[in-house]
């Protein structure tokens, strides 16, 4: 009885209001997801890539090999993995989840996110993700990075502690901002919730952000995580700009 109810239900939820591709808007069979042609066109990043930071590579070196910047400047977190390249096709879906309320977006992308973190997200004790400066977020009233973490934290069954950061300065938008503007930006920008200070510290904690282009938001949480003792920092981004190994 319950399951004839939940499939009529369902088939007048999808017959009023059908679903679409939250790119080009055709008609889907299921809700909040890509059309076969725009998922087919994602830039997805796997293996073979490197070890530490996760910049892929054209062709198989072996295992546990850095890439070229990770060697001569690593990152200031422990191991980084991203799902896709940030391109024309990504940007769109990272502004529509961003700025566009397409909140739907979070559930399609997760599951990506929790497979490109299947290397260490069994390791960790808690999920953060980057945070939004309180005015901030009351104008866009959600933190797109925290949707993408509880997801994750649902399926991977990791904790998410969404306070666990806290951004302390309302900085300028970082976009159009080169690398050095950027880490002037952000620089002090961020700090641990002092309420979970002891619980952070010697803790392994995974760090999620929707887009990673020059990397010094990241940076700036990750010199924050570090002062308060923080054990181990992975980092999961939704896309990241690959031109030029940012």
């Amino acid at each position: 009885m319950h399951a004839t109810l939940h499939m009529l239900s369902h088939l007048v939820v999808t017959t009023l209001f059908p679903s679409r591709c939250l790119i080009c808007h055709d008609l889907l069979q299921e809700t909040g997801s890509l059309c076969r042609d725009h998922f087919h066109a994602l830039n997805l990043v796997g293996d073979p890539c490197c070890t530490l930071c996760g910049f892929p590579f054209e062709f198989s070196s072996g295992e546990s090999v850095l890439c070229a910047e990770c060697i001569h400047n690593p990152p200031a977190y422990d191991t980084g993995r991203t799902v896709m390249h940030y391109d024309s096709l990504s940007r769109v879906l990272i502004t529509r989840l961003k700025y566009g309320d397409y909140t739907d977006l979070a559930v399609t992308l997760a599951p990506m996110l929790h497979r490109a973190g299947g290397a260490f997200l069994s390791d960790c004790d808690m999920i953060i993700p980057v945070p939004l400066h309180w005015r901030r977020l009351l104008q866009r009233t959600y933190n797109q990075s925290a949707l993408l973490g509880g997801l994750v934290s649902q399926l991977s069954g990791v904790p998410m502690l969404p306070d666990g950061m806290v951004r302390t300065r309302h900085t300028p938008q970082q976009a159009g901002l080169d690398r050095k503007d950027r880490l002037k930006n952000v620089k002090r920008a961020f700090t641990v919730n002092h309420r979970h200070a002891d619980r952070l510290a010697g803790a392994r904690v995974c760090l999620i952000d929707d887009v990673i282009t020059t990397g010094a938001t990241i940076d700036a949480c990750c010199r924050a995580l570090k002062q308060a003792r923080v054990e181990k920092i992975y980092v999961l981004s939704m896309a990241r700009t690959l031109r030029g190994h940012a």
